[in-house]
């Protein structure tokens, strides 16, 4: 009898597992976008001045596209010796084709659904490349083309590679998804020296990385509004933490009224970018308030007797928020309607819970949490916010801190010391294709804009 029940105690723990584990793999591809399809890139070839620039056009746009997670990429070491180049290159189904027949991309050993090809070259004194998507499983070859299009940019290493973003980005359209170009990660970096903490930004990809403040000081928690028009973070510029705004568009710094007290910190945006939640010490401890964009009309959110911090506010249904709070013992993420009612703790209450963020769907948040670690060890975890299932993304490879959204909502960019010093790093929304985007000094908190 006992071993009956054993048996089938076992038998429901594995049912258990099973179910847990079905329930972590809807959540991440809900946000990836399910199964992958198969691509082939063959690189692109160029003539003239253009034939110095190709290689990093080439590199740009197959990074764009493993990086979006939408492809599987058909390994280059199985594909044919003569690739098409243009569209008369291709061939009707022969025995033979060598490459320039699509069953030879959509046969094995390459197995690619879809094949993008092309070439670039130098036409008045502009890089200029020619590219193309088929689909390899259509027959005929003026059905089996997708798109084919001309793109136009300096005739520079730079130019190449936003030639490549372009070619990429047309790709990724075709299948529902969003390029990243454009976007930008604020970030925070002690990089200048003495103990001095500024903000910085960057392109989506790590280049282009430049300073945004100068105080001197400790500068920290940035926060960017849905727009991408303001920034908002806290400084020590002043001798105790307040909130500064900062214009994108022209570069100048904004008013914003602080209260009289000893922190004011953590700022974030409503979804409507026209008001901003923070945490004060007015009362004595650490609660959550709102205001409008220059600080007046000032509430308070919370009321307890303990730290609450770090409130961001659903972005789509702009009426409840999610929040680190101690009330309960050790910080953990809890959920409250924006009149302060419906106080819901989302996390279990095991180890410390922090830097909540909400994903574009509104349904589910990325957080930092050291639960099955010991103290300070922290994991960027995935949570359904109505089913309370998580998913973890980061597995003891240093402390792993602050994730946020990508505008696409597959991407997160977070910061963890894996590497030695604390740095920033991307990845998609099921863990894989983790790039690291800083190398410089001390990087943390970044944030994602549009």
């Amino acid at each position: 009898m006992k071993n009956r029940y054993l048996v089938g105690l076992i038998a429901f723990g594995a049912l258990a597992v099973a179910a847990y584990s079905q329930s972590q793999d809807a959540i991440v591809l809900k946000l990836t976008g399910g199964e992958k399809k198969k691509i082939a890139l063959p690189d692109f070839r160029a003539t003239g001045a253009a034939g110095a620039l190709v290689e990093a056009f080439n590199k740009t746009v197959f990074e764009d596209i493993q990086q979006s997670g939408l492809f599987d990429m058909a390994a280059k070491s199985f594909y044919p010796l003569n690739p098409p180049q243009q569209e008369a290159d291709l061939r009707a189904g022969q025995a033979t084709c060598a490459g320039r027949c699509l069953s030879d991309w959509a046969g094995t050993p390459v197995s690619a659904g879809y094949l993008g090809f092309g070439y670039a070259a130098e036409q008045g004194g502009q890089f200029v490349a020619f590219g193309h998507l088929y689909n390899t499983a259509v027959a005929d070859i003026a059905g089996a083309k997708v798109f084919r299009k001309l793109y136009n940019a300096p005739l520079s290493e730079e130019g190449a590679r936003k030639a490549g973003h372009e070619y990429a980005a047309d790709i990724l359209a075709q299948f529902g998804a969003a390029s990243l170009v454009g976007s930008k990660i604020y970030f925070v970096s002690d990089r200048t020296g003495r103990g001095n903490k500024e903000i910085w930004v960057m392109d989506f990809d790590g280049s282009n990385q430049s300073r945004v403040t100068s105080f001197n000081s400790i500068t920290t928690m940035p926060a960017i509004s849905p727009d991408g028009r303001r920034l908002a973070f806290t400084t020590y510029a002043k001798g105790q933490p307040q909130i500064m705004m900062y214009s994108t568009e022209t570069s100048r710094f904004i008013n914003f009224l602080n209260p009289q007290a000893s922190m004011n910190a953590t700022p974030s945006f409503t979804p409507d970018g026209q008001s901003v939640l923070f945490s004060s010490t007015i009362s004595g401890f650490s609660q959550i308030y709102v205001a409008n964009q220059s600080g007046g009309g000032m509430k308070r959110l919370s009321n307890s007797r303990s730290i609450e911090m770090e409130a961001k506010v659903n972005p789509k249904t702009g009426t409840e928020m999610i929040f680190v709070s101690g009330r309960g013992g050790l910080q953990q993420i809890y959920r409250m309607s924006l009149d302060g009612a419906d106080v819901v703790r989302l996390t279990n209450g095991e180890g410390e819970a922090s830097n909540p963020a909400w994903h574009p769907d509104g349904q589910h948040i990325a957080f930092a949490w050291t639960r099955g670690y010991s103290p300070g060890n922290w994991n960027v975890f995935l949570m359904d916010v109505a089913s309370r299932e998580t998913v973890q993304l980061t597995h003891g490879e240093g402390k792993n801190e602050n994730p946020t959204w990508a505008p696409d909502g597959r991407h997160l960019v977070f910061s963890s010391n894996r590497s030695g010093r604390s740095q920033i790093y991307s990845m998609l929304a099921n863990g894989t294709e983790v790039k690291q985007l800083t190398t410089q000094g001390g990087n943390w908190m970044p944030v994602w804009s549009k």
